[in-house]
């Protein structure tokens, strides 16, 4: 029997955060072990009037990086080319089976795939920019994902889903809540010029004049819970340590901290996966920052080695290296885009302006 969840979690992706309209073209990817949830997704995209497709991941990527010569692993696909430039709502279930198979996988072969796919991103980009492209991401909970997380599976169930405000009797409606909660901080960040962060072994400071902070309350996410903007791509200055493992490619990078200026990593370190991490910086644009944003979903309150969670855990913040989202005024280029997380309950401060505006995880306004 197919949990009540899984169907309420499709009506709200496709009614609300995708808001799926008659003869638009859905793309749905997936691995199959979530296909209860894809099929309820299939379900209500038909119902609404559109024509769903559902492309499943194979998981073939460990094969891929441990065969695939050069010239394969900068190859382009025609065809995935062809779905960013005519998919009208794009829909991935994040649904790991085997979150640690490219654990043995040579680092830069990873890097080098993903640094050649920077013109698929690109039109992914541009499209979303001109409002032709509408896309989301929610989870599907399964063991593999519950077991990184150290949680039996019937609890990651509960996590999951009240995450997503399942729990609740109107999640759309919750989630609108949300949205004007957040407007109060976007509105007060986005006539601030400077940025000031301080907290464990950080002190960075950088520029977001012109640019716009970003309301995300469960559109491009599920669960959701962050307010983001992309800074000056030449104004950071400082040094920040990230305080939870950043997660690529299903490798753990711990204890990361960058030492930018004028906007570029000039210094980094990791206790492990240095190799990676240094990788991951020889990508163009990845040495700088194309994200910063602060986490609101309190009701996410563990590290749970999934950033589609992790990164909106309250009392948080996080940056990713590499491609800025155009809709804020961010205009660093690249072909990926690494979220890293970092506490700031215990003494974590943010400054707009001169001003504290938050401090030990929490806003102190509004």
């Amino acid at each position: 029997m197919v949990d009540s969840r899984v169907e309420k979690l499709a009506k709200l992706c496709t009614h609300y955060s995708v808001n799926v309209k008659p003869k638009e073209h859905v793309l749905m990817r997936g691995s199959t072990f979530a296909l209860p949830l894809i099929d309820a997704l299939y379900k209500e995209c038909l119902l609404r009037g559109a024509y769903p497709l559902f492309l499943p991941n194979t998981d073939f990527d460990y094969t891929f990086y441990k065969y695939a010569k050069e010239p394969q692993l900068e190859f382009v696909s025609p065809f995935s080319k062809f779905l960013v430039e005519n998919a009208d709502v794009m829909i991935r279930v994040a649904c790991d089976p085997n979150p640690k198979r490219l654990t043995t996988i040579d680092s830069a072969k990873i890097r080098k795939h993903n640094a050649s796919q920077k013109e698929i991103r690109e039109i992914f980009d541009k499209r979303y920019t001109e409002g032709k492209l509408r896309w989301t991401v929610l989870p599907y909970p399964i063991s593999a994902q519950a077991q990184e997380a150290a949680m039996p599976l019937e609890e990651y169930e509960d996590f999951v889903y009240n995450s997503c405000l399942l729990d609740k009797k109107d999640p759309e409606f919750e989630w609108k809540k949300i949205q004007k909660q957040h407007e109060k901080t976007c509105n007060l960040l986005n006539k601030t010029n400077r940025i000031r962060i301080v907290g464990e072994d950080t002190e960075l400071n950088f520029s977001v004049k012109g640019r716009r902070w970003l309301n995300s309350c469960g559109k491009l996410n599920m669960p959701d819970g962050e307010v983001f903007t992309g800074p000056v791509e030449n104004s950071l200055n400082g040094t920040i340590r990230f305080t939870y493992p950043g997660i690529y490619s299903g490798k753990e990078v711990e204890d990361i901290t960058l030492t930018f200026k004028r906007g570029k990593v000039t210094k980094a370190s990791a206790a492990k996966g240095d190799e990676l991490l240094r990788e991951i910086l020889k990508i163009e644009g990845a040495n700088r920052i194309g994200e910063v944003a602060v986490g609101t979903n309190y009701g996410i309150t563990q590290f749970t080695k999934e950033m589609l969670f992790d990164e909106k855990m309250g009392g948080t913040i996080h940056m990713a290296l590499g491609n800025s989202y155009p809709e804020t005024g961010g205009l660093n280029k690249s072909a990926i885009h690494w979220d890293i997380l970092k506490d700031m309950n215990k003494g974590g401060e943010i400054y707009a302006d001169g001003k504290m505006f938050y401090k030990n995880g929490r806003f102190l306004t509004g």
